[in-house]
C-alpha cells in the first residue's frame, strides 16, 4: 500500500515536533509577481456562483458540511457554526495539481492537495449556519472554483463522523479539467520546497496544513513524512547557497 494511502491507524505517531518550520518557510519564501489565477480562465461572478451553489445544494437539507482536508482547515474563508473530525472512506490526501501560478510559477511549478481514490483520509468537517448559507457559499466557491473551467470539481462524500455516516460536499476529489502529475514523494517535496507563486510558497501551504491537522489532533502519514522531507530539501539547498 503506497504511504500517501495509509491510514492514521496504519501510520506510526510522530515522535516530536513538526520538521518543517517557520524558519524554513522564511528562507524560501520570496515575493513573486504574477498571476493568481490561469490567465485563460474565465472567472465567475457572483451570479454564476450563486447559480453553481444553488445547483450543488439542489434537494439537500441544511446545514451544508462541507469535508476539509487542506486548506480550509487552517482558512476556511466563512464563518463556521461547528467543526468536527471526520473520516472519508475510500479517498486519501495527494499533492497531485500541477501549478504554475497561484502557489507556483511556470519557472517553478508547484504543487496543490487533492483527495484522490483509495485509502482513508481523515479530516475536519465545516457546518455553514443555515443563516450563513448563501455568503458561505458564494465565498467557499469563489475560492475553491474561481472559473468556470473549474466548476466540475466537486464532490458530495460519505464521511463517517460521531459513529454516524452523512454526506459532505467537499472539493478536487478525483479532479477534472486540471492538470495532474504523480510524482514520488521525494519529487513532491522538492517542488514544495521551493515554489512560489502570487499567493504565497509551497512550503507554507504544506506547513499550514500539517500543523492544522497537529492540532485537530490528526496524525496523517503521508503528510508527516513530506514535511520532513520538504525540511531536509530547504536544509540541503540553503546549505549549497552558503558555500556559493
Amino acid at each position: 500500500m503506497p504511504k500517501s494511502w495509509m491510514s492514521d491507524k496504519d501510520a506510526l505517531k510522530p515522535q516530536g515536533p513538526l520538521r518543517l518550520t517557520e524558519d524554513h518557510v522564511r528562507r524560501v519564501t520570496r515575493l513573486v509577481d504574477g498571476p493568481r489565477h490561469n490567465p485563460d480562465w474565465r472567472l465567475m461572478d457572483d451570479d454564476d456562483l450563486d447559480r453553481l451553489a444553488q445547483r450543488l445544494t439542489a434537494g439537500r437539507p441544511a446545514p451544508v458540511e462541507i469535508f476539509a482536508y487542506g486548506s480550509l482547515i487552517w482558512n476556511p474563508g466563512f464563518p463556521v457554526a461547528a467543526r468536527r473530525r471526520a473520516t472519508a472512506r475510500n479517498w486519501h490526501r495527494q499533492f497531485s495539481i500541477d501549478l504554475e501560478h497561484f502557489r507556483g510559477s511556470p519557472e517553478q511549478p508547484g504543487l496543490m492537495l487533492a483527495l484522490a481514490s483509495g485509502g482513508s483520509c481523515e479530516g475536519v468537517l465545516l457546518e455553514i449556519a443555515p443563516a450563513t448559507t448563501a455568503e458561505a457559499l458564494r465565498a467557499v466557491l469563489r475560492r475553491e472554483l474561481v472559473a468556470h473551467e473549474l466548476a466540475a470539481n466537486f464532490r458530495w462524500i460519505e464521511v463517517e463522523t460521531g459513529g454516524m455516516e452523512r454526506e459532505a460536499l467537499t472539493f478536487y476529489a478525483d479532479p477534472v479539467d486540471v492538470t495532474l502529475t504523480d510524482l514520488p514523494i521525494e519529487e513532491q517535496a522538492r517542488r514544495l520546497a521551493h515554489a512560489n507563486g502570487a499567493a504565497g510558497s509551497g512550503s507554507e501551504y504544506l506547513l499550514r496544513t500539517a500543523q492544522s491537522l497537529e492540532e485537530a489532533g490528526i496524525h496523517d502519514g503521508y503528510i508527516w513524512e513530506l514535511q520532513a522531507l520538504v525540511a531536509e530539501e530547504i536544509d540541503r539547498w540553503s546549505g549549497m547557497e552558503g558555500k556559493n
